[in-house]
């Protein structure tokens, strides 16, 4: 990377040919190789490259059809048994989510940190496609309060990208940015320019940020303060999400009560109690040595994210929350929620599928959290739809008295959901209706269209990743002045040369400094 990175003040488009050299270089090869196929190589049961097993699929295909057999040849008995199971089920979701409304929201303890003992950040953020929010992403990021010469910034560009390189080249970067090119190659996903752009990472701590994100400037510092404050077991803390443009219109307003619910009440009362948590996709800050542990992202899982929480669990490692939030886009009409939505429930098949190669593996509570966020998300967003016409069915047949139970338990599952909703977005500071909250359970059945996709997409193209386009509004200014001017001469830090897998430590910065 020597040479390569942006110069303080300078255009980008004045160094962008060097940095673009990076793509033929004589190691980009082997880079973008172990970046796609690293922890396939390391870890081969916990890459979704290696797909559904056989064994589980026979599994799977014996059970469904007992099932049916009992069904057909006993009915009366198996129907009881049957909803006497889903009663327990819903019930123990309907007291999960009245547990995250009524237990106080969990953050992170803190330890008050100097300027002198605060780590370097490396921050990527990978954009394809993004023309339309990199000036908006960059000014974002220039906003971080945090000192200048221990932040490092990638921003994460493929190398056939051309709009989006087009545009950073009429952008002026200072001495914290520097553009990494991913080259060419399978499959096209997000993970795998992570996985790549972490071979020039300079961090202590790595930090990843999507293209239209708007980061609270305090949030690098609070982050720095958990991890002193934690013990050797936190391997990440992930921050809370929230959207500047919730209140657009009524799917605006149901995706943020529904993430609201996500990042404001389940996540925190998982972190309060040290499960597993299924990270979002971005605000996630990772020790650098724990994520080189763990094999980096699974660049073939298109919920990588979710995915790395579990298998932090799995090698003994928690994760936590801190305050200080990210502001996002939400998705502002039906055909780019499906989209997104498909991907997520597609990677929420691809991680049940991975962790449950070895259920044994499994502590109980790390079964107990996949089972109540991403086995519970997959298997609502399956039956939600049926789930409604069967009942429709059974009403207009007359069959009142089979219906009766599961009627019951679906209406109190929709008041416990709209309850969490309001108390989960009242703290996440957003206002709402109570209108918005009875409108719930008519925002729930778009997600079977979205997992009938996520089951196609899952049979015919596993890693294909659905881009969700952004721009569409305009994000809030950062909340403080961008400090980019008073340090934009001063000069580009030099990078740190380790091993791969090899944490850059405070004891290597000050060798290399020395």
């Amino acid at each position: 990377m020597d040479g390569t990175a942006y110069q303080a003040g300078k255009p980008a488009g004045r160094n962008m040919r060097a940095v673009e050299r990076l793509a033929p270089h004589r190691l980009a090869p082997g880079w973008a190789d172990r970046a796609a196929n690293g922890l396939l190589y390391r870890s081969p049961s916990l890459s979704a490259r290696t797909g559904i097993p056989e064994n589980q699929k026979r599994a799977v295909a014996a059970f469904c059809l007992a099932i049916a057999a009992w069904v057909v040849f006993t009915p009366g008995l198996s129907w009881a048994v049957l909803q006497a199971i889903s009663a327990l089920f819903f019930l123990g979701l309907i007291l999960f989510r009245l547990a995250a409304a009524s237990i106080p929201s969990h953050c992170a303890p803190t330890k008050s940190l100097a300027d002198e003992g605060l780590p370097v950040f490396t921050i990527l953020a990978p954009v394809y496609k993004e023309a339309a929010v990199l000036a908006q992403l960059t000014r974002a990021l220039s906003a971080i309060d945090y000192p200048p010469q221990l932040l490092d910034i990638k921003i994460i560009m493929e190398a056939d990208d051309r709009e989006t390189i087009r545009a950073a080249r009429q952008l002026v970067f200072d001495s914290r940015f520097e553009i990494v090119i991913v080259p060419k190659g399978k499959p096209r996903t997000k993970p795998r320019a992570l996985n790549y752009a972490l071979t020039f990472a300079r961090g202590d701590i790595i930090t990843v940020y999507d293209a239209e994100d708007v980061p609270h400037p305090g949030q690098l510092r609070a982050a720095a303060e958990a991890f002193a404050a934690g013990d050797d077991t936190l391997g990440c803390v992930q921050a809370p999400l929230n959207w500047y443009n919730h209140d657009h219109n009524w799917l605006t307003r149901q995706f943020a009560l529904e993430y609201a619910v996500q990042f404001h009440a389940i996540l925190p009362l998982l972190a309060r109690f040290g499960l597993p948590l299924p990270l979002g996709g971005t605000s996630n800050h990772f020790r650098r040595d724990v994520l080189a542990q763990a094999g980096g992202w699974d660049a073939y899982n298109v919920t990588e994210d979710a995915d790395l929480g579990f298998r932090l669990a799995r090698l003994g490692y928690r994760s936590d929350i801190i305050a200080p939030q990210t502001m996002e886009e939400a998705p502002e009409s039906v055909r780019p929620w499906v989209r997104q939505r498909s991907r997520w429930l597609k990677g929420y098949l691809q991680t049940l599928a991975v962790h449950l190669r070895h259920p044994s593996k499994l502590s109980f509570g790390a079964a107990f959290s996949l089972a109540m966020t991403i086995g519970a998300a997959s298997l609502s967003a399956l039956l939600h739809g049926p789930a409604l016409v069967l009942f429709v069915g059974l009403a207009i047949a007359g069959v009142t008295g089979v219906n009766a139970a599961a009627i019951g338990f679906l209406l109190l599952g929709y008041a416990a959901s709209m309850l969490c909703g309001l108390v989960a977005i009242r703290r996440a500071g957003l206002r709402t209706r109570w209108i918005d909250a009875a409108r719930m359970p008519l925002y729930w059945p778009l997600q079977t269209i979205a997992a009938v996709m996520a089951l196609v997409e899952l049979r015919i193209r596993p890693y294909f990743w659905a881009k969700t386009e952004h721009g569409f509004t305009k994000a809030p200014e950062p909340e403080c002045p961008s400090p980019s001017q008073s340090f934009s001469s001063s000069p580009q830090p030099q990078p740190l040369h380790s091993p791969h897998g090899r944490p850059v430590t405070s004891r290597t910065r000050q060798k290399a400094h020395g």
